[in-house]
């Protein structure tokens, strides 16, 4: 896909996760939009998926381990054809399949249930083990948040990870400098991010988390390096797309009332208008 059209794709997935959060009356608006073009670039470029089979065995796997962004996979998903876009209104509802967390049982295209902070890692290199003892070709992805890996276990996965030269284990730090309580530096600072990764044996990447030539250029890289994982750690900023979100920590996990959703979409809309009729944004 063109950037254009990456961008174009990124617009339609941050209005399903604004539409999914406000129809849900609740989840969490702020760090979905952050990894929005990420996510876009993964599925809609990257990654060996197929849509009509979801489960295919040599398939790439992600997983998103700061499962509460869930709006942004599930928009993703669903404007990739994994199942209608119209489902994303019914997110955390009563007898919804879209749970306020990733469920690998009852979601076509999850590949990994999370939303315990620190776990999802674990799982991923689990997963990439396995397709070395295996022999297989596919890939694993897994989305980190920056103050989820103040968790301990995030850096035991990545001592595994590392031990086992898991090259084909690529770990995404949405680094948009937020949290529930605040700044990340001032809650438990894990600075320096890019330095930690590299202390544990990783290849380290650091790009503008929104520049889809940065991204792009840093997942080829990713995938040519041999020898051991790569970090890449994307610097983001929490709401993009929407004025009153970007970069507040108070739309962490909040949802927007129906003048707040009115406006976020307004903005989305226009964006979107302009993308299409201009140049890239």
């Amino acid at each position: 896909m063109t950037n254009k059209e990456l961008q174009i794709t990124a617009n339609r997935v941050r209005q399903g996760i604004v539409t999914a959060v406000h129809s849900a009356k609740c989840g969490h608006p702020g760090g979905s939009l952050s990894i929005t073009d990420i996510l876009t670039f993964l599925y809609f470029e990257h990654m060996n998926i197929d849509p009509s089979n979801p489960k295919m065995e040599n398939r790439d796997r992600f997983v998103l381990s700061k499962g509460h962004t869930a709006p942004a996979l599930y928009s993703v998903l669903a404007n990739r054809g994994f199942f209608p876009v119209e489902d994303l209104e019914t997110l955390r509802h009563v007898g919804s399949y879209l749970q306020g967390h990733p469920d690998m049982k009852g979601i076509p295209g999850v590949d990994m249930s999370s939303g315990s902070l620190g776990q999802g890692l674990s799982a991923a290199v689990g997963m990439a083990l396995a397709g070395k003892l295996d022999g297989k070709s596919y890939r694993v992805y897994c989305a980190c948040g920056d103050g989820e890996i103040q968790e301990g276990q995030i850096w035991e996965a990545s001592m595994m990870a590392s031990h086992r030269k898991l090259d084909n284990l690529t770990v995404i730090v949405d680094n948009n400098g937020l949290q529930i309580d605040g700044n990340i530096a001032d809650v438990c600072s894990p600075y320096p991010i890019d330095e930690k990764f590299k202390a544990f044996g990783f290849n380290v990447i650091c790009i503008d988390g929104h520049d889809f030539d940065a991204i792009r250029d840093a997942f080829e890289k990713a995938e040519a390096h041999k020898g051991a994982p790569t970090a890449i750690i994307a610097q983001t900023h929490k709401g993009r797309g929407v004025s009153y979100m970007t970069d507040q920590a108070g739309w962490h996990g909040k949802a927007p009332n129906d003048d707040e959703y009115k406006q976020a979409m307004d903005e989305l809309a226009a964006a979107y208008d302009e993308l299409v009729k201009g140049g890239e944004a």
